[in-house]
């Protein structure tokens, strides 16, 4: 099926005849509301698979071309992004808001910056990985974007990546305000959309430019 026959926000699965859908769920948290639309259109459709994803996200898996925009009606969410070029995700660990390791509000600032990020169009596919305490539980050194925080606020990192050709993220800056680690983020991603080749992850972009230029332009 051509993509733009393709029903909106599915993926198609290996059989060539069903769909997987991944609604949006900002820092991997859900409201009950959506909770229970999840439940509903599992019951009313007989979705056969519903996976947690590695995004912190719920993916439901098995449903024909015909009924998933009906079950988006129903749930009423908006559609998580799984192939397209742009932000997939931020993954956040609970961070000061329940963990007792927790130092920073990891939660807060992911939701902040899917929101900041989500529809801006990128040369390759984006996660972010946010944490509230140098033990890294968001995978903030894997993922393109991340941060952890420690008592004096957050370290940033960029150009991690955990695929097939693994590379740990260099740290960008240390100790900086939670509205510091945000604008210098917009910064390193605009630097990134404007410098990197199609599909080219951070990752593979810090390979090719190296770590001093990128800094010498962001910071």
């Amino acid at each position: 099926m051509p993509d733009q026959d393709k029903p909106r926000g599915a993926i198609l699965q290996r059989d060539k005849q069903t769909y997987a859908i991944v609604p949006r769920m900002p820092a991997g948290l859900i409201k009950l509301e959506d909770l229970k639309s999840i439940v509903n259109v599992v019951e009313k459709y007989d979705i056969p698979i519903v996976k947690v994803t590695s995004g912190h996200r719920m993916a439901l898996v098995g449903m024909k071309a015909e009924v998933v925009d009906d079950i988006w009606q129903d749930l009423k969410m908006d559609a998580g992004k799984a192939t397209e070029l742009c932000l997939h995700y931020v993954q956040a660990c609970p961070g000061n808001a329940v963990c007792k390791f927790g130092v920073q509000d990891s939660l807060g600032i992911g939701i902040e910056l899917e929101e900041l990020f989500t529809g801006m169009d990128m040369p390759a596919k984006v996660k972010i990985g946010v944490s509230g305490c140098s033990l890294c539980c968001g995978e903030s050194y894997v993922r393109d974007v991340g941060l952890f925080g420690k008592k004096k606020g957050w370290t940033v990192i960029f150009g991690g990546n955990s695929a097939k050709r693994p590379r740990i993220g260099d740290v960008i800056a240390k100790n900086i305000e939670k509205q510091e680690a945000i604008d210098l983020i917009k910064r390193a991603l605009e630097y990134y959309v404007a410098n990197a080749k199609k599909r080219e992850r951070t990752a593979r972009f810090i390979d090719r430019i190296g770590i001093d230029e990128f800094k010498k332009s962001v910071l």
